[in-house]
């Protein structure tokens, strides 16, 4: 029975973000849960509502496709894809993402998203990304920029800050 709850939370998390609803996507963790992906590494559960709060509101020509939903007791996982016009290049990206969720008390606990950075450096950074997507030099500035962005966010958005 667990199993079906932690498998139409997964489906609940995923059609709340087709519709760019990050309130309902926020319900589905934990008050301690953590993110990481390879633009946000080991993200509080604060930082990560305030992530999806403000990857939402920012998203442009958003869509969102998902399958392959599957959920245990304890872990999950899914294959989804946006499709969307990266902010700061105005590019088209349609990143392809394999994630994994671990579940505590009906609530996902720890969630990670894997995806090919070169692949979507190169989509979404252009002649920049082709170059120079698979240097860690590269990896690492779009890390620092993705949380320099994340920290601004969340000065503009006090309930996201920890206390």
């Amino acid at each position: 029975m667990m199993s079906a709850n932690n498998q139409a939370l997964i489906q609940t998390f995923y059609e709340a973000f087709s519709k760019l609803d990050y309130k309902t996507m926020n319900t589905c963790y934990a008050s301690d849960a953590t993110f990481s992906d390879s633009a946000f590494k080991n993200l509080t559960s604060k930082q990560t509502q305030a992530m999806w709060h403000m990857l939402c509101s920012r998203a442009k020509d958003f869509t969102l496709t998902f399958k392959d939903v599957e959920a245990s007791e304890s872990t999950g996982s899914c294959h989804w894809e946006p499709i969307y016009t990266f902010s700061s290049t105005g590019r088209k990206v349609h990143n392809k993402i394999e994630a994994k969720f671990w579940f505590q008390d009906g609530k996902i606990i720890q969630h990670e998203d894997f995806f090919p950075f070169y692949r979507w450096s190169q989509m979404a950074l252009g002649p920049m990304g082709y170059l120079l997507g698979w240097s860690s030099f590269l990896q690492n500035k779009v890390r620092k920029t993705a949380l320099i962005s994340l920290h601004s966010f969340i000065k503009k958005h006090p309930e996201y800050q920890e206390k």
